[in-house]
């Protein structure tokens, strides 16, 4: 933090920075950026780059309690300013700043903003670590660290809205000089972390990860003495501001220092998301969802008790942005991050026993061997079976309460498969994905997964049969992407089949996505299958639900449907039809506006491949 930022904007682009003061500079100048409100619009619009804004956050941000009748119009006003300071984008010369239903959207490259160049430095530092080029790991990670220049948007934190996204940016920096001092420890050059550590230690004198840091590097240097004292210090400060002990592993830390010379150690690491490995499908590396992935991670990141649900049909995504956040999250589970799935492989629930078999393997509970009898009973079986199984479950809520983990139980057919597993004390907080709603859960956090927006498929879809393929008929490429309706699933295998096929033209393939008798033919990569994967939720579905979906999917192939064409369809009375909507949408199957909208003017959809499916098994 002591070297001077590396600028890397090209001659003649604007360079902005928010790790520090909001700043702007044209070739080595800085530019004036306008009064206070017109700095917080475009320091809002930074922090979200290449995301649209709503109109209500930039709002907020600029007047929190009472914002005036002309609000919006002043908003146009600063937006435009933003649009004459920051130019054109790129070499098309598109408009930097452009306003859609989500709101306005800033396009900026990599190279124009420092936080945008600060995560592409650390996740490289992260994969060098991986490779165990700890050497070149330390160096991205400083290089990373340069670009941090004190507390981020310092000059606009008094607005609420500023703030947030600064805490944001100044965790994440926080967390890469962790990595970074981490890594400088194991090269054996403690020394030169010492007083970083030291400095913002002070300044966040609870963050955990941090003092194990410092522990480490005086520790390493020699200084046993004060690596003992900083735990003291701190096992006296979470015993007077929290109540609490050390986490055990900075407990065992401090064990190792009193018994032990020199060698290096850190805490035990949290256990990264583990279990039964996720379906191919969830493999590819994670794009898009940024909305809500923001959303799970200020939830979870929070540091209270939180249980959040995480919904979509089969295919949306949810596991893959499920064990996104897990792995980001990993500093504030100092004990551990698990992952169990609820289901077997052939889709049907497993048993409660299982699980807190499972979790106690994975976790170290005690008594946490395996049930005897017949296990897939709900309640593995009669007589002693169930009292093992109570035992497994009592040993399991005795560890929630003791510990601060995450654990994610993946793909949750029913509220009864997670009830008897959700924390009743303590600091563990539970990840669930499900297809359907699980509205039986409360209180919970609810995140459901729309479709994917077309620029997050395109960016999907582009990874997998490359750039140059995608800018070379653009326009096929969006007939496909928009055949899968957006699916996660169903983009990524055609991006997995088409690059196979290399001869074959995207234009050709859409056209074959286009046909509704043959896209789900054609959605097959290998042992990956679109169409499995709905079949499984179709088979969640009661008869009934089935049976009006199949009649609900004819409806929708034109974007959507009123209630009075469902009322119709079905041939049944209102509220009937309005009960049969419902239900289907508490399963996943059909979707309704975001906004608060009446039964009657709502316009309901069905995903366009689950239509597909429903109508080859119904023949509607």
């Amino acid at each position: 933090m002591t070297r001077p930022p590396v600028r890397t904007a090209p001659t003649g682009a604007v360079y902005f920075s928010l790790l520090g003061p909001l700043t702007a500079r044209l070739d080595g100048h800085e530019l004036p950026l306008g009064p206070r409100k017109q700095r917080l619009v475009l320091a809002t619009l930074l922090s979200r780059p290449n995301t649209p804004v709503p109109v209500e956050v930039l709002t907020d941000a600029v007047w929190p309690d009472d914002p005036p009748r002309t609000a919006r119009k002043n908003l146009q006003v600063y937006v435009s300013a933003a649009r004459t300071l920051l130019g054109p984008a790129g070499h098309e010369g598109r408009d930097r700043v452009v306003h859609g239903c989500g709101g306005y959207l800033l396009r900026i490259a990599e190279g124009e903003l420092d936080t945008l160049r600060f995560g592409s430095l650390a996740r490289a530092g992260r994969a060098a670590a991986g490779r165990g080029d700890l050497a070149g790991a330390a160096r991205l990670l400083r290089e990373a660290l340069d670009l941090w220049e004190g507390p981020p948007l310092n000059d606009l934190r008094d607005s609420a809205g500023v703030a947030e996204e600064a805490g944001r940016l100044e965790a994440r920096c926080l967390t890469v000089y962790e990595d970074w001092a981490e890594t400088e420890i194991e090269l054996g050059r403690p020394a030169v972390a010492v007083d970083g550590l030291r400095d913002l230690v002070e300044r966040h004198p609870l963050r955990e990860r941090l003092r194990a840091a410092w522990m480490n590097s005086l520790h390493q240097s020699g200084r046993q003495a004060e690596a003992l004292a900083v735990y003291d210090d701190y096992r006296q400060l979470m015993a007077r501001e929290l109540g609490l002990e050390p986490s055990p592993a900075m407990a065992a830390l401090y064990r190792s220092m009193l018994g032990r010379g020199r060698e290096a150690r850190r805490p035990a690491p949290a256990r990264e998301a583990v279990g039964p490995a996720a379906p191919p499908a969830c493999t590819a590396a994670f794009t898009g969802r940024p909305g809500e992935l923001r959303e799970l991670l200020e939830v979870l990141g929070c540091g209270e008790e939180r249980v959040v649900v995480v919904s979509g049909p089969a295919g949306a995504g949810k596991s893959a942005l499920a064990l996104r956040a897990a792995h980001l999250l990993a500093d504030r589970f100092p004990d551990g991050r698990v992952r169990v799935r609820v289901r077997r492989e052939d889709g049907t629930a497993r048993s409660r026993a299982e699980i807190l078999a499972e979790l106690g393997r994975l976790c170290g509970v005690a008594g946490n061997a395996a049930p005897p009898g017949n296990t897939a009973s709900p309640e593995g079986g009669a007589g002693g079976d169930r009292a093992a199984t109570a035992a497994l479950a009592d040993a399991w809520q005795e560890w929630q309460a003791r510990h601060r983990a995450l654990v994610v139980l993946d793909d949750v057919p029913d509220e009864a498969s997670v009830r008897g597993l959700l924390s009743r004390s303590g600091k563990c907080s539970v990840l669930i994905t499900a297809r359907g709603q699980l509205a039986g859960l409360a209180p919970v956090h609810r995140i459901a997964l729309p479709a994917l927006a077309d620029g997050e498929a395109l960016e999907l879809l582009g990874k997998l049969i490359g750039a140059g393929r995608l800018r070379a008929d653009p326009g096929a490429a969006l007939r496909i992407v928009r055949a899968c309706g957006g699916l996660p699933l169903a983009v990524e295998v055609s991006g997995m089949r088409l690059a196979v096929l290399r001869h074959l033209p995207l234009a050709e393939y859409a056209d074959r996505l286009d046909d509704p008798s043959a896209a789900l033919d054609e959605l097959v990569a290998g042992d990956v299958s679109v169409r499995h994967r709905i079949a499984s939720g179709w088979q969640d579905l009661a008869d009934g639900d089935r049976w009006v979906l199949g009649r609900l999917a004819g409806l929708a192939e034109d974007g959507g449907f009123t209630l009075d064409r469902a009322t119709e369809a079905l041939g049944c009375g209102e509220r009937a039809a309005i009960r049969a909507v419902e239900s289907l949408i508490d399963a996943g199957a059909v979707t309704s506006p975001a906004g608060e909208v009446t039964a009657h003017a709502a316009l309901y959809e069905v995903p366009r491949l689950l239509g597909l499916y429903a109508h080859e098994r119904e023949g509607v």
